[in-house]
C-alpha cells in the first residue's frame, strides 16, 4: 500500500487517508454486524426452517467459532499476496456467502454458509486494523478512535435492523442486506486501497497446529452438543486426543507453534486470557438468551425484542470512552472486578425477571449493566496481559490472545443452549427454562468475577 504517513495538509488528514479508513471501516462493521444480527432472529429461524432452537444457535456458534479459528491466516495471506488483494478476496466470500446464506433451504444449509461467512468475516476485522496502521504510521491513535466506531456502532444497530427487516420482510433479507453492502466495499476496495511497495517476505505459518486447534474446538463442541449419545461421547474423546496431540506438538514447536505455550508460564498473560475468554463468552451468551426470552415468553415481536437490546450497546458505549480515565483511577484490578459484579448484578436481574414476570425497568437496567460490566473487563485485562509480554512475543501474544477470547463466544452460548434444551425437553416451561439457563450464565460471571480478582493491581512493568 503506497505509504500515507506524512499526508496531511494543515493538520488534516489527506482525502486519501480517509477513504482508506472509509473502506477499513466497512469492514469492520460488516463483520461485527453479522456476529450479532443473528441474535434477534433465532426463534423465527428456528420456526421458518423447522428445526429446534438448540440446532439454530450453531448459526451463531458456528460463525463465531469461524471468526477465531481463521484469524491466524491473515498475516500469512497478506505477506504472499499482498493487503489490496486479500482484503478484495475477503470482501467478495464474505458477500458471496451472505447470499448463499440466503438461499439456505434448511438449519444445516444455514449453519454451512454461515460458517464460510464467518471465515471470510473472521478476516476483515484484522485486514482492516492493517489497512489504517500502514497508512496512518506515527498518527495511528488519531485513528484509532474512528476504528473502534464499528465495534460500538454494531451491537447497537444490529438487532434493532434484524428487528425491523424481520417485521417488514423475510428472514432471508438479514443476508441478503451484505450484497449491496459488500458490492459497495468490493468497489470502494479496489478504486482506494494500492498495493505495499514494500511486501515482506513470506512467514511461517504453524498449519498443522492450526488444524489440530481447528479440529479440537468442533468436535469439542459438537460432543458437547450430543454428549447424551455414544457419537457426542466419541466426539468429546477426539477432542481430548487432538488438544493432548496440538500441546505435545507446540512444546516441540516453541515459538514457531499456533499458540507459543511458555507465554501461558506468565501469570498476567495467563489470567488474562481467561478473563478475555469468559467475557466473550458471557456477551455472546447473553445475547442469544435474552432475545429468545423477550420472544416466546413476553410475545414481542422480533422488532421490539431488537428495540429492547439497545440498552446493551449503550452501557458499551457510555463505558469505553472513559476506559483510560477509569483505569488510571481505579487501576486494573478494581476496574475489572467492578466490572465484573456490575455485569454479574445485571444478569441476576434477568433472573429476577425471568421469574417474576417482565419488567421495562428491570430488562433496561439489566440490559445496562450488562453492557456496561462487560465493557469495564475485556480493555483492562487485556492491557494487563499485553503489558506483561516481552516487546518481541507481542505478535504471538495477539494471535493467542484473538484465538482464545473469540473461541469463549461459541463455547460458552453453546453450553448455554444445551442446558435451555435439556430444560425444555424435559417438558418444563419455557419461563423455568430460560431461569434455569439465565442463572446458569450468572455462574460464568461469577467465574468472571474470580479472575478479574486475580489480575494484577495495576499494569505490570513493561518486559524487555
Amino acid at each position: 500500500m503506497k505509504p500515507l504517513v506524512n499526508d496531511m495538509r494543515d493538520g488534516q488528514w489527506s482525502s486519501d487517508v480517509w477513504k482508506v479508513v472509509a473502506v477499513a471501516a466497512v469492514g469492520s462493521f460488516m463483520a461485527q454486524l453479522d456476529a450479532t444480527i443473528v441474535n434477534v432472529s433465532l426463534t423465527t429461524l428456528a420456526h421458518e426452517l423447522r428445526t429446534s432452537l438448540n440446532t439454530i444457535q450453531w448459526t451463531m456458534s458456528g460463525y463465531l467459532l469461524a471468526l477465531a479459528l481463521t484469524l491466524p491466516l491473515s498475516g500469512w495471506l497478506v505477506d504472499r499476496f499482498g493487503t489490496r488483494t486479500v482484503y478484495l478476496a475477503c470482501f467478495m466470500a464474505f458477500t458471496l456467502s451472505s447470499a448463499l446464506c440466503g438461499l439456505a433451504w434448511s438449519g444445516e444449509s444455514l449453519i454451512a454458509f454461515r460458517i464460510l461467512q464467518g471465515m471470510s468475516g473472521g478476516l476483515l476485522t484484522p485486514m482492516a486494523q492493517l489497512v489504517v496502521a500502514r497508512v496512518a504510521g506515527e498518527r495511528l491513535p488519531q485513528l484509532a478512535g474512528i476504528m473502534t466506531m464499528p465495534v460500538l456502532l454494531a451491537p447497537l444497530f444490529g438487532p434493532a435492523i434484524a428487528g425491523v427487516l424481520l417485521h417488514v420482510a423475510s428472514w432471508r433479507w438479514l443476508f441478503w442486506l451484505n450484497l449491496p453492502v459488500g458490492g459497495l466495499a468490493v468497489v470502494m476496495a479496489m478504486l482506494f486501497l494500492h498495493e505495499e511497495s514494500d511486501r515482506q517476505a513470506p512467514r511461517s505459518l504453524d498449519l498443522r497446529g492450526l488444524a489440530l486447534v481447528s479440529v479440537a474446538c468442533v468436535l469439542f463442541l459438537l460432543g458437547l452438543d450430543h454428549v447424551a449419545a455414544m457419537g457426542g461421547l466419541a466426539a468429546l474423546l477426539a477432542a481430548m486426543t487432538s488438544a493432548v496431540t496440538y500441546w505435545l506438538w507446540a512444546r516441540r514447536q516453541g515459538d514457531r507453534a499456533l499458540i507459543d505455550l511458555r507465554l501461558l508460564k506468565v501469570p498476567p498473560f495467563r489470567i488474562a486470557l481467561g478473563g478475555m475468554f469468559l467475557m466473550n463468552g458471557v456477551s455472546f451468551a447473553g445475547q442469544m438468551l435474552v432475545p429468545v426470552y423477550f420472544i416466546r415468553c413476553c410475545g414481542m415481536s422480533s422488532e421490539r425484542a431488537g428495540l429492547f437490546m439497545m440498552p446493551l450497546a449503550l452501557g458499551m458505549m457510555c463505558v469505553f470512552p472513559l476506559m483510560g480515565r477509569l483505569t488510571a483511577y481505579f487501576g486494573i484490578r478494581r476496574l475489572a472486578s467492578f466490572g465484573a459484579i456490575a455485569a454479574l448484578s445485571g444478569t441476576l436481574l434477568l433472573v429476577v425477571m425471568a421469574w417474576n414476570g417482565f419488567s421495562f425497568w428491570m430488562s433496561s437496567v439489566g440490559l445496562l449493566l450488562r453492557g456496561a460490566g462487560i465493557g469495564a473487563v475485556g480493555i483492562p485485562a487485556m492491557s494487563a496481559g499485553y503489558r506483561s509480554i516481552a516487546k518481541s512475543d507481542l505478535p504471538m501474544a495477539t494471535t493467542a490472545s484473538n484465538i482464545v477470547q473469540r473461541l469463549g463466544g461459541p463455547v460458552i452460548t453453546t453450553l448455554c443452549a444445551i442446558l435451555l434444551g435439556w430444560q425444555l425437553g424435559t417438558q418444563k416451561s419455557t419461563t423455568d427454562a430460560l431461569t434455569a439457563a439465565f442463572a446458569f450464565l450468572c455462574a460464568f460471571h461469577l467465574l468472571l468475577f474470580f479472575v478479574a480478582m486475580r489480575l494484577p493491581a495495576t499494569l505490570p512493568k513493561k518486559e524487555n
